[in-house]
């Protein structure tokens, strides 16, 4: 089903572009609906154009499928700039709702019979002479016409520029699948045209001898009495005048550039001299009217009360506190300086942290106007910098449209999901927010449709991203990242009693009933019925109660009383939707849990390794990235270096193949943080040792077996205490990041440090397997004393003679590696 559009007295043929004049009602909802999908709509003819809503057997059958380029909203009425592109058959037709809806199929253009091109050069004939006799059809038509070759585009051509033919001839042509057959319709109604016209001069130009034979000299100047074409063409040229006037005021009343007032004084100019039917007339028009309605100079006044904007930004986001401090700063910076400086801030986190939110509580706190455009999905450079002019249906981008909307130039601009953009064939907008991003150039943005400068420097840019893998580094480098890393199950509690359940029982009229949440209660929400490191989630749950309860209200009235428990949301909200992750039950073999950061926040990753008789071949499954597959190969090969320290046979791996699994092997995975966890579960199933259950490790290794720094500790901290584990090993950089963390997180878990992959083994294996390994780096221990049935450990005891030789001639942690 797609919109439609009911023309009454004209006929839009395929191929042909027109300025529609729109005035009812599901008309202008129908172009709304077309401009909110991909611009498709149907174009069909009114049987009798003055039935004022027309009904099924009020359209004819035939009609037209268009694109609509662009509307102009005017104090006249609206107008739609629409390009017809194939010929439809109406199936059906809903004409309930705010606008009309219609089934539609395409139809085939019948093919030419026989060879056209003697009927196509007889049409060109035929419109040449008739352009030549009909002073209201420019000249240049003909040049536009006299290019087209194809039959059927030929004859839509030449019949869309033939005013003066009836509707039903109109319709009938396009009703006319075969090319030569519309091709000989179409020369008989245009030689019948051609008689008319040559008729009409003969008369006129009889009535103006007659005229100047009779009448004295002085009055045989004055025009004969023309006819209601000629009035309806002075009519339509004094409206033409009207509104270059009106654009002409416009122009000396806007405060603009010395470079934009000169640029419009001269398509001004340029319009005067055009036909106001022509199609450059209405582009330049448009071009006009987007340079006046642009705020040049126009801004709101701004106020900036730090301890207003501290209330403002307390009173609609709880916790945030280091958010709330950097939000400060940025605006106690401007009060001192008078001027936006610094980098634009961007918020980094998980959908439902309050990013947006944050930026609507800025722009109150400075008393500007918000905007927002979200950048989801975009990948064509124009946007971001607008459509050159040459192209139909230009615009400017979307920077200058969100300003117009804006009607000042200085608002809060935020840019939503940046992180979400792409770039193909048609350009990388990433590289055109640069110039918009930075403070250095902004003051001279240029777009392509204006092709003007814009001051762009007293915009308070703002972004928001979910990550910052996908943000090119270059576009990183104008921002300043804030991380939201998500909410404690202290803070989701208190954002819930606060602010959630508050604003659901208002939206949901319940205001003046007896309905209330138990803290129990929600706690179960955020347990089971929720998963993320935001509260978007949490607050649809909430609102799904509160619609029971509006239905509940409404069938008792005032005596409904409500006070949602722990036991009493399943009986709203069904069965639990999830399990909370926690640790294992026991310590397992080649099993190890690992942390990582998912757009939900933290979340605890198993690792599972198995280890099975084969000739050495590394298994990699769980829908894993590149990162995480190279983390797989550099861990397995710090095993096999140090095969002898751990008791294993030097060319154990030609025996066996590992399997390396993450479960939930449905959602991608990836990140530069899983290194050690999968080094622990290889050295666990090698060696037939357990895990530790109540461990978590994040961080990467290295060949030598050094662990690497990591991002999202805060995430990944909270994820080990929600899942009820004990302790978290940590590369030893990580540790300055610790004072991110609240206290009480901190509190609930032991935090373990960890330089080398050594440090790991000793923190994850149990205490009575470590007690036989006093010094794992410097000799090679003999683990046959742990488990004596493992099939891969050494057949006879080392020499120790021959341990501390082969010690001394090859050392694993030799510094002088590094430099070759």
């Amino acid at each position: 089903m797609v919109p439609l559009i009911a023309l009454r007295g004209k006929v839009l043929f395929p191929d042909t572009v027109e300025t529609l004049p729109v005035g009812r009602e599901k008309s202008i909802r129908a172009l709304e609906e077309a401009l909110a999908g991909e611009g498709e709509i149907a174009l069909v003819t009114q049987r009798k154009a003055r039935v004022e809503s027309p009904g099924p057997g009020d359209l004819f059958d035939i009609g037209t499928i268009g694109e609509v380029l662009h509307v102009l909203r005017m104090d006249g009425g609206t107008r739609a700039l629409v390009q017809g592109h194939r010929r439809i058959r109406v199936l059906s037709l809903v004409a309930g709702g705010e606008f009309l809806r219609a089934e539609v199929e395409e139809i085939e253009e019948a093919p030419a019979a026989g060879d056209p091109s003697a009927i196509v050069r007889a049409v060109h004939a035929s419109f040449e002479a008739y352009v030549r006799l009909d002073a209201r059809i420019d000249s240049s038509v003909t040049a536009a016409v006299g290019g087209i070759e194809s039959p059927g585009r030929l004859a839509d051509a030449v019949a869309a520029r033939l005013e003066v033919l009836k509707l039903e001839d109109r319709q009938a042509l396009l009703e006319e699948l075969s090319a030569s057959a519309r091709l000989e319709r179409l020369n008989g109604l245009l030689q019948g045209e051609i008689a008319v016209l040559q008729e009409t001069r003969r008369i006129r130009a009889r009535v103006r001898r007659e005229i100047q034979r009779t009448q004295p000299p002085s009055e045989a100047g004055s025009p004969p009495p023309g006819g209601t074409q000629g009035s309806a063409r002075e009519a339509e040229k004094d409206e033409f005048k009207n509104e270059i006037a009106e654009l002409e005021e416009r122009t000396r009343q806007k405060k603009m550039s010395k470079e934009a007032l000169a640029k419009v004084q001269k398509e001004l100019r340029k319009l005067r001299m055009m036909s106001p039917m022509s199609a450059e007339a209405t582009v330049v028009r448009n071009y006009i009217d987007w340079v006046l309605s642009l705020p040049w100079d126009e801004k709101v006044e701004t106020h900036i009360d730090i301890e207003a904007a501290c209330t403002i930004l307390d009173a609609d986001h709880y916790g945030l506190e280091r958010v709330k401090e950097r939000i400060l700063e940025y605006l106690a910076v401007q009060v001192l300086v008078k001027k936006i400086r610094g980098p634009i801030l961007c918020f980094v986190g998980p959908p439902g942290v309050g990013k947006t939110s944050l930026a609507r509580s800025i722009a109150q706190a400075t008393g500007r106007r918000f905007v927002r455009l979200s950048l989801g999905g975009v990948r064509d450079e124009a946007e971001i910098r607008g459509h050159r002019r040459t192209y139909i249906g230009a615009l400017p981008g979307k920077i200058l449209q969100c300003l117009r909307k804006a009607g000042a130039n200085n608002p809060v601009f935020l840019l939503d999901e940046v992180d979400k953009m792409s770039a193909d064939f048609r350009g990388d907008p990433a590289a055109a927010l640069l110039e918009v991003l930075d403070p250095e150039q902004n003051s001279t943005f240029n777009d392509h449709y204006l092709d003007l400068d814009y001051d762009l420097s007293d915009v308070m840019f703002i972004t928001t991203a979910n990550t910052l893998h996908h943000i090119p580094i270059p576009l990183q480098d104008r921002m300043e990242v804030i991380a939201i890393a998500g909410y404690t199950e202290y803070e989701k509690l208190q954002i819930a009693r606060r602010y959630l359940v508050p604003k659901q029982i208002e939206q949901n009229g319940l205001v003046g009933y007896d309905v209330g949440f138990t803290d129990s209660s929600i706690r179960t929400l955020i347990h089971h019925y929720t998963k993320e490191a935001g509260v978007r989630g949490l607050e649809r749950e909430i609102a799904s109660i509160c619609r029971k309860c509006a239905r509940d209200a409404v069938r008792k009235g005032q005596l409904l009383r409500v006070r949602v428990t722990s036991r009493g949301v399943p009986r709203y909200l069904g069965v639990q939707k999830h399990r909370a992750r926690l640790k294992a039950d026991r310590p397992q073999i080649g099993s190890a849990s690992g942390l990582a950061v998912t757009s939900y926040g933290g979340d605890l990753l198993a690792t599972e390794v198995t280890v099975l008789p084969g000739r050495g071949k590394l298994i990699l499954t769980g829908k894993l990235g590149e990162v995480m597959q190279e983390s797989a190969q550099a861990a397995m090969s710090y095993v096999r270096s140090r095969a002898e320290a751990l008791g294993l046979e030097r060319e154990f791996h030609h025996k066996v193949d590992v399997h390396v699994h993450f479960p939930e092997g449905a959602i991608p995975k990836d990140g530069p943080s899983a290194g050690i966890t999968m080094a622990t579960a290889l050295v666990s199933a090698l060696l037939r040792v357990p895990v530790r259950n109540d461990v978590a490790m994040t961080g990467e290794i290295t060949l030598r077996g050094r662990v690497l720094a990591i991002g999202g500790l805060k995430e990944k901290i909270l994820a080990a205490v929600r899942a009820g584990i004990a302790t978290v090993l940590i590369p030893a950089d990580n540790q300055k990041d610790l004072k991110e963390i609240p206290r009480a997180v901190l509190r609930g878990v032991e935090i373990v440090p960890v330089e080398t992959m050594d440090d790991v083994l000793r923190a994850a294996l149990p205490s009575d397997v470590m007690a036989l390994l006093p010094s794992l780096p410097a000799e090679a221990l003999d683990w046959r004393r742990v488990d004596a049935a493992n099939p891969l450990a050494v057949a006879s005891p080392a020499d120790p003679a021959e341990t501390a030789d082969a010690a001394d001639a090859a050392p694993d942690d030799d510094p002088s590696g590094d430099v070759a």
